[in-house]
């Protein structure tokens, strides 16, 4: 016996679309400067830097790990990623396409097509395919929220206020 799908492809696409159009909407309203610019908190990120990560979790996971893809992927380069935002608002809709394609492709119960190397921090257990589209919306929600706290932060340094 099948076991019932939780959610359907557009369901989890939607989702998705959110955390992707939350995260891109902040760097494009931050602009080039501020968006590659990093709070004064230990450790923290810059806008840009964290959705180039998103993006290269995407990639990965939905596109390695699920459909196959050869990806090459530099994890700690995505962390220091700089640039102008435009393009990088250009790859989060190539991004976004290729994933809709890989979802609606996958087969949530099967095995991944890869075994995704323990630096990349992925869940400690086994995956199936729907599990490691489950890990993709995880890291792109948790995020978008930290994202959100970037933008505050870096706008309260500059005396400028955050609207809603």
């Amino acid at each position: 016996m099948r076991e019932p799908h939780v959610i359907t492809n557009d369901d989890y696409l939607y989702y998705v679309d959110r955390a992707l159009d939350g995260m891109a909407d902040i760097v494009a309203g931050l602009g080039d400067d501020l968006a590659n610019g990093r709070p004064p908190l230990p450790g923290a990120n810059s806008p840009y830097a964290l959705l180039t990560h998103c993006l290269g979790v995407v990639s990965y996971w939905a596109g390695a790990l699920v459909a196959g893809r050869e990806v090459v992927r530099d994890r700690e380069a995505e962390f220091a990623a700089a640039g102008p935002v435009g393009p990088l608002l250009d790859r989060v809709a190539e991004v976004r396409a290729r994933l809709a394609e890989d979802v609606r492709a996958a087969d949530p119960a099967a095995r991944l097509r890869g075994t995704p190397p323990a630096a990349f921090l992925g869940p400690g257990r086994e995956l199936t395919q729907g599990a490691a589209l489950l890990h993709v919306y995880e890291e792109l929600a948790q995020h978008h929220g930290q994202m959100e706290i970037l933008r505050d932060a870096i706008l309260a340094e500059r005396g400028t206020a955050v609207t809603r």
